[in-house]
C-alpha cells in the first residue's frame, strides 16, 4: 500500500466523524438547579451558624452537634448543585471540597505564629479562662477550651503544624533515600537488587506500630524520635514503589536508545529514569503522609510522642479519656474531625494524582 492510499484512507475515516459545529447552540444551563443549590447552601450555612453560635437555647449538646452536621450536609449538597450547574456534571465536588480543606489546614499551619491566636501551651496564662467551655462560634473561643482553659482553635492549628511538619519531613527523607535506592535497584538489578529486596521485605514484615513503640520506649519521646521512627517506615515503602516503577521504565525504548548511544548510568538515572519515576512517587507520597499523620497521632495519644501541654492531635484526643467525652464531647470531636478530614483529603488527592500521572497503576 502506497503513502497516497494511506492518506486517502485517513481522509475517508475522518469524514465519517462529523466535525463539531462552532455555530451549534451550547447546552443551556438550568437556572432552577442554580437557585435550588444556592438556597440549600444558604440554609445549610444558617443552620450551622445557629448551632455553632449556641443559639438553640437549653438543648442538649448532642442536638447542637446534630444540627451543625446536618447544616454542613445540606450546605455540601447545595454547593455541589452550584458547582455542577456552573462547571458541568463531571466535576468532582468531594475532591475540590477536600482540596480546599487541605489548603486551609496547610496554610493556617504554615502561618500559625502570625495569626492572632492564644498561646496553645501556656497553662499559666489560661488560668482566668473558662475550662471545658463548649464551642461557640462568636465567642473568644470558637471551638471551646480544654480542662486547662487552653483555646482549642489555637491548639488544633498548632497541632496541625506539628503533625504536618513531622509527617512531611519524614516522607521527604523516605522519598530521597528510598526513592534513590529503589531506582538504582530496579535499573541495575543483580546482587544489589537482591540485597535491597531482602532488607525491604524484612522491614515491611516487622509490625510498624511495634517498631515505633520500641523506638519511643528506648529513646526519649521527642520530635526527633518521632521523625526517626516515621522516616524508617517511609524508606522501605518508597524503595518498593520506586523499584517496581523503575523496572518498567528501564525497559522502555528511550532508555534502550540512551544506552545504545553510549549514555552513562548517571545520565540515564537523571535524564530518563528519575523524571518518569518521580510523578508516581509524589502521588504515592500524599497517601504515605496521611498514614504517617495517623501514626504520629497514635503515638501522641499513647503518650510516646508529643506530650502536653505542647499540642498534637493525638494528645488532644487523649484529653477526652476518663469520662470527659460523655460530658464534653468537643474535647475529642474537634481534633478528631480535623484529623479525619485531613487524612481523607491527603488520601483522596493522592489517589487523584496517581490516576492522572500513573493511570495503569491506579487501577490496581
Amino acid at each position: 500500500m502506497s503513502d497516497r492510499d494511506v492518506i486517502t484512507m485517513v481522509k475517508r475515516s475522518a469524514a465519517l466523524v462529523p466535525a463539531p459545529d462552532p455555530a451549534a447552540p451550547k447546552p443551556r444551563r438550568r437556572p432552577l438547579r442554580a437557585v435550588l443549590g444556592a438556597l440549600l447552601l444558604l440554609a445549610g450555612i444558617a443552620a450551622f451558624v445557629v448551632a455553632a453560635g449556641g443559639r438553640l437555647g437549653d438543648a442538649p449538646g448532642i442536638v447542637y452537634w446534630l444540627v451543625a452536621l446536618a447544616g454542613l450536609a445540606v450546605a455540601y449538597r447545595g454547593l455541589g448543585g452550584l458547582l455542577r450547574w456552573w462547571f458541568g456534571a463531571g466535576i468532582d465536588v468531594l475532591f475540590w471540597v477536600l482540596a480546599a480543606w487541605l489548603v486551609l489546614v496547610v496554610g493556617s499551619a504554615a502561618i500559625a505564629p502570625l495569626l492572632p491566636l492564644a498561646d496553645p501551651s501556656d497553662t499559666a496564662a489560661s488560668l482566668l479562662e473558662p475550662s471545658m467551655a463548649g464551642p461557640q462560634l462568636f465567642s473568644d473561643h470558637p471551638l471551646g477550651t480544654n480542662n486547662f482553659g487552653l483555646d482549642l482553635l489555637s491548639r488544633v492549628i498548632f497541632g496541625a503544624r506539628a503533625s504536618l511538619t513531622i509527617s512531611v519531613v519524614a516522607v521527604a527523607i523516605g522519598l530521597a533515600i528510598g526513592g534513590t535506592i529503589g531506582i538504582i535497584a530496579g535499573y541495575r538489578r543483580g546482587k544489589f537488587d537482591w540485597i535491597v529486596g531482602i532488607l525491604v521485605n524484612s522491614l515491611l514484615a516487622f509490625p510498624p506500630l511495634i517498631l515505633l513503640l520500641a523506638l519511643a520506649t528506648n529513646l526519649k519521646p521527642s520530635v526527633g524520635t518521632l521523625l526517626l521512627g516515621l522516616s524508617i517506615l517511609a524508606v522501605p515503602l518508597n524503595v518498593r514503589l520506586s523499584r517496581a516503577v523503575s523496572m518498567q521504565v528501564a525497559e522502555r525504548e528511550y532508555v534502550e536508545a540512551a544506552r545504545s548511544m553510549g549514555a552513562t548510568h548517571t545520565r540515564v538515572f537523571f535524564r530518563e529514569l528519575l523524571p518518569n519515576v518521580l510523578p508516581s512517587l509524589i502521588s504515592y507520597s500524599m497517601i504515605v503522609v496521611a498514614a504517617l499523620i495517623v501514626a504520629e497521632a497514635s503515638l501522641s495519644f499513647l503518650g510516646l510522642g508529643i506530650r502536653p501541654p505542647e499540642p498534637s492531635w493525638g494528645n488532644m484526643i487523649a484529653e477526652g479519656q476518663q469520662g470527659v467525652f460523655e460530658e464534653h464531647p468537643h474535647i475529642v470531636l474537634v481534633p478528631g474531625v480535623a484529623l479525619f478530614l485531613t487524612v481523607l483529603a491527603f488520601n483522596l488527592v493522592g489517589e487523584r494524582l496517581q490516576a492522572r500521572w500513573d493511570p495503569r497503576r491506579s487501577r490496581l
